[in-house]
């Protein structure tokens, strides 16, 4: 029998800003069906990891493998594998939904009557069906978000890559985007979850990956992590982050305003 291939593989990775070395020899390899939690604080390099997976850095050390193509030397066939959610919607307003997700799926080389029929239904189960021809310029950052998400998935990739996905979106279609997730990876979808709510990769990630300061310092499923590091995955990234006393830091923020 043929062993599984990851969808991503990532070996050795290293990313520099001038002296500063972001990401120390990450690696990385992402199943079929798998779902990654991704976090880490503020600057632990998520964000390089990130927009080295998505080609839109290409000056890194190492090998980033997308579905078996090397990115670096095949980038337009690499990005083609992937959907990726950035966390902030930067649209164009003056579109509508349609029009816009018409201009995505054609850089995925989608036929039109194809784009047209995903498009709408996609928009129906995101409950934007009224708003489908509607410039955007108008929407909330919620909707804004679901058009976000409907155009990274609409093409069908084989990888999503998600970068605080929930971000906007009201209770309803949160817990839509909780069920998606499983569902895709049910269908045999790799998928990358970079996020700080901890609730949500805890309940959502086969495996969870915590970066500090450029490197791996945990990686393993929520129970694994749980039963080397205790307590819930907020603890686990606080121990392991330097950030231990969080209760301590709270009290002396209460302290000063009294």
């Amino acid at each position: 029998m043929q062993a599984l291939q990851p969808l991503i593989g990532v070996h050795k990775l290293e990313k520099w800003y001038g002296p500063k070395q972001i990401l120390k020899g990450i690696n990385l390899d992402i199943y079929p069906g798998q779902v990654i939690g991704y976090i880490g604080p503020n600057g632990a390099g998520k964000s390089t990891t990130v927009k080295i997976l998505t080609g839109l850095i290409d000056d890194f050390e190492g090998k980033v493998l997308v579905n078996g193509i090397d990115i670096k030397n095949d980038p337009i066939a690499a990005k083609a594998q992937i959907g990726y959610v950035p966390e902030n919607a930067e649209l164009y307003d003056v579109l509508t939904p349609m029009e816009y997700l018409d201009f995505i799926g054609k850089l995925y080389g989608m036929e039109e009557d194809a784009i047209a029929e995903r498009a709408v239904k996609l928009l129906k189960a995101f409950d934007l069906e009224p708003n489908a021809h509607k410039r955007m310029d108008s929407f909330s950052k919620g909707m804004r978000q679901k058009v976000l998400l409907i155009s990274g998935i609409i093409h069908n990739p084989k990888i999503i890559i998600l970068d605080e996905p929930l971000s906007g979106l009201d209770a309803n279609a949160v817990i839509i985007v909780k069920e998606l997730i499983a569902l895709l990876a049910k269908e045999g979808k790799a998928i990358f979850y970079c996020s700080h709510m901890m609730d949500v990769v805890e309940k959502v990630s086969d495996r969870i990956m915590l970066i500090n300061q450029g490197s791996i310092v945990a990686d393993g499923s929520f129970e694994q992590l749980k039963a080397e590091h205790g307590e819930s995955l907020e603890r686990i990234f606080a121990k392991l982050t330097g950030n231990g006393d969080s209760g301590s830091d709270a009290a002396n923020i209460i302290s000063a305003i009294n």
